[in-house]
Formats: C-alpha cells, sequence, structure tokens
C-alpha cells in the first residue's frame, strides 16, 4: 500500500501531504492509498464506489473535513472561523463541522435552512449577500442569525426597514480594500471594478447610513478578497488597510468597532506540486501584522475572523466519472465521460485545471495526452484539457479527479436535463449516501404547467 501521489512509483505511505503556502502538496485527501490499480480513500476503494451508487458520483472523506475543520478552529478559535456554506453544504457536513467548532456565513434562506437542518445553532451563522431579498432577511432575523453583512448602505435601509419592532440586529460593513488576490479575474472581490462591498472611501457615508437606524448595532468590519488565493501577503495587505479604516471610524464617528472578519477564499493544491494556503503560516502572519498595525493607530486589537470553504472540503472530494465514448481525431484525443460541466461548471467558468486518475483496474505503464470532456451540448465542456492518461483507457473505464469537494456540486445545474450526482462519505472503511442522485422524476416534479 503507498500514499496516492502523481508519480506512478510507489511513496512509503508515511510521507506527508504538504499543504502549506510556498510548498507543494497532494490534491488528493491524505487517506488515499493505490491498492494494485485502484485508489481506496478512508479505506473505501473509488470502484466499490462507483459500483454501489453509480457515476458520476462525489466521494468525501469525512475525518479529512473535520481535520481540517479542527486545524482552523486551533490557530483562528472556535469563534473565529466561519465555514463559507457556497463551497459546498448539506445536513451531515453541517453536524461535522459544528462538532469541530465552527460557525457558518450564508448567502441565502435556502443555506441558512441547511445548517440549521444540520444542528448548528443561529447565533453561529452570518448572513452575505450583494443582493439579500427579504425572504433571506426575514429568515435569517426569525432565525436569530448572529451577524448580517451589510454590502452597501441601501443594504442597511432595507435590514432595518425589516426588522421587528424593538429588535436589534448586529452588522459587520463589508468593504472593498483595493486588493487584486484570486486565480481567476472572476474570483477576485476586492477590487473597484466589481459589484461586492463598499469603497473604503466611502466608509463615512456608510457609517452615517448604519448609526441613522437605531434598531442596526454596529460591530465591526468585513472583506473578502478572492478566491483560491496561495499566497499569504494580499491578506496582510487586507490587515493593514481595514486597520487604518477601524481607526478612521474611531477618529470620525467615536465608534471602537470589536470585530474584523477578512474572509476566505484559501487556495488549495488542484494538482500535483500545486502550492496551497497553509493555516499556521496564515493566523500567525495576520495577527502579528494586525496588532503591530493596531498598535501604530492606538487601536484596540479587534476579534479576527475568516471565512474558509474551499480550503475545508476541497481536498477531502473526490468525483468518479465512466469513460463513455473514446475518440481520436486529428487534432487530439477525446475522453468523454459521463458527467461533464453540469457537475463541474469550474472549468468552463475560469479555467480550474485537474489532475485526473484511471482508478479501478491495472493500466499499462504507458501514457498518452488526451481531453477529457463532458457528455453536455458544448464545446467548452472541458473538464481537464492535455493530460496524461494509461494508452489503454476505454469505454467503461473510471476516470477520478481530486480536489472536488468544493464548487462541483454547489455549483451544479441540470443542463441537457441530467440530475445532479449524489455525494457519498467515506469513514474507516465504509460508505455512506449523504445525497441521493436527483433523478428524471425529481426534475420533473417542478414542472407544473398544464
Amino acid at each position: 500500500m503507498s500514499l496516492l501521489l502523481p508519480d506512478p512509483q510507489p511513496t512509503p505511505s508515511s510521507t506527508p501531504v504538504p499543504t502549506g503556502a510556498h510548498r507543494t502538496g497532494s490534491p488528493w485527501p491524505r487517506s488515499a492509498r493505490t491498492v494494485g490499480g485502484d485508489v481506496r480513500v478512508a479505506g473505501v476503494a473509488l470502484a466499490d464506489v462507483a459500483a454501489t451508487f453509480g457515476t458520476p458520483v462525489h466521494v468525501l472523506d469525512e475525518t479529512e473535513v473535520r481535520a481540517r475543520a479542527r486545524t482552523y478552529r486551533e490557530h483562528f478559535g472556535a469563534d473565529g472561523v466561519f465555514y463559507a456554506a457556497k463551497a459546498f453544504t448539506c445536513r451531515a457536513l453541517v453536524r461535522w463541522l459544528a462538532d469541530e467548532g465552527l460557525g457558518m456565513d450564508v448567502c441565502s434562506a435556502g443555506e441558512l435552512r441547511t445548517a440549521l437542518d444540520g444542528g448548528l445553532p443561529a447565533h453561529r451563522t452570518l448572513l452575505h449577500g450583494v443582493a439579500k431579498s427579504p425572504a433571506d432577511l426575514r429568515a435569517a432575523m426569525e432565525a436569530g442569525v448572529g451577524r448580517i453583512v451589510l454590502d452597501s448602505p441601501d443594504d442597511a435601509d432595507l435590514v432595518a426597514s425589516l426588522l421587528p419592532a424593538g429588535a436589534r440586529q448586529q452588522v459587520l460593513l463589508r468593504l472593498v480594500p483595493g486588493i487584486s488576490a484570486g486565480a481567476h479575474p472572476k474570483v477576485r472581490t476586492a477590487t473597484p471594478d466589481q459589484q461586492f462591498g463598499t469603497a473604503t472611501a466611502d466608509v463615512d457615508g456608510f457609517v452615517d447610513r448604519v448609526l441613522a437606524h437605531r434598531s442596526l448595532e454596529l460591530v465591526g468590519l468585513h472583506c473578502h478578497l478572492g478566491s483560491q488565493i496561495t499566497e499569504i501577503a494580499p491578506y496582510q495587505e487586507a490587515a493593514l488597510v481595514m486597520a487604518g479604516v477601524l481607526a478612521r471610524v474611531r477618529n470620525r464617528h467615536g465608534l471602537v468597532l470589536r470585530e474584523l472578519d477578512l474572509g476566505g477564499g484559501h487556495g488549495i493544491a488542484h494538482r500535483p506540486g500545486e502550492p496551497g494556503l497553509d493555516v499556521a503560516d496564515l493566523a500567525r502572519c495576520l495577527r502579528r501584522e494586525l496588532r503591530d498595525a493596531c498598535d501604530a493607530h492606538g487601536l484596540r486589537v479587534p476579534h479576527l475572523s475568516v471565512e474558509p470553504g474551499r480550503a475545508v472540503v476541497g481536498p477531502a472530494g473526490v468525483v468518479v466519472y465512466r469513460v463513455a465514448v473514446l475518440k481520436r481525431t486529428p487534432h487530439r484525443t477525446f475522453v468523454v465521460v459521463d458527467g461533464g460541466m453540469s457537475d463541474n461548471p469550474r472549468p468552463a467558468l475560469y479555467g480550474a485545471q485537474y489532475a485526473p486518475r484511471l482508478v479501478g483496474r491495472v493500466a499499462a505503464g504507458a501514457q498518452q495526452t488526451v481531453t477529457v470532456v463532458g457528455r453536455h451540448c458544448e464545446t467548452g465542456d472541458v473538464l481537464a484539457a492535455d493530460v496524461p492518461l494509461p494508452v489503454d483507457v476505454r469505454p467503461g473505464d473510471l476516470i477520478a479527479f481530486p480536489a472536488a469537494g468544493a464548487y462541483h456540486v454547489s455549483m451544479a445545474s441540470n443542463y441537457n436535463a441530467v440530475p445532479r450526482p449524489p455525494v457519498v462519505a467515506v469513514r474507516g472503511g465504509e460508505a455512506r449516501l449523504l445525497v441521493r442522485r436527483e433523478t428524471v422524476e425529481d426534475l420533473g416534479r417542478r414542472d407544473v404547467g398544464r
């Protein structure tokens, strides 16, 4: 038995899997092992999961999720970590995270409902969103969410208008610190040319609008830089900028805000050798930067919180497809699988790259360069371009993609009326269904017209 690495040569199982910034890492769960031609995750063969639950199928290593959640709790504190539900959520995952002491940030009444159904107390949630609907806000208020993150002055007016008489809601202001960070322009959210938050230059008017409502209690500031960030420097810069804003709010409004949420976007390795963000280094550097900046402004250091999503669940997930067709053209060889952009739109949306692997049987030693594509009616339905797979890959084979725990199921659609795949948890050699496969009948139930 060997630790699963991209190199087909066996590696001792005691070899650690690095995950820190400036360190190379494996995109596979730490429990992943090669056994003959198959891969076992948490002691469960991926081929067995595919045989039992069908394909495509998303596999989630519970122990990996819990371990990553504990790492965040250890370095940021139990009240300093809010898991980003948008990465992926279901009731079982909520229970795991609640067990490990994490809170959750949600962006809709639907995400909030899942959090509450999973047993997370409402006061350990915070509500985000650039366009929170009245229904979202009423659900949050009725449940008693801990914080609402205001995106704009208009957002403050809306929240205040919906609060019951005599109620008071704690809020954070989402600001744009003007920092460009993130793996792709479409996931950079802290620059002035995008739709989220309010510019730091406009914070005074924002604060005034909030203070005009006695029902709103302003407790802190928030910013979110983007997604798949693997360097610590942008977060240090954000801490410095936000400390300056805290000082400005104190000096101009007489408010000493006690909380600072620096959002998430912590990157992971999606392919062998890519860097990931080291949680311990991030916590240490952020606390030092924030302490020094607050000392310079004569401020009390605020309570620091972060919102990891991908970094908690991404490396714990593997998606398994079955090869439907092999097509050789003068330009390239296409391996067509039974899923695609309906269950993983990331490559089509912003060029996400993966390292797929044949599982379920021993392959010929030689490799060929292929492009793995999906079943959908789009030339852009490409899951992995120009990647190595065995020369004897054929229809019926199983292809596994690691680093698939985040932004796959949560972003899935029913394009071409294809039902969404199931999610299966693995732990201690056993597999259990968390989210069942959607059916054609499920799709039909929503079509109520005559």
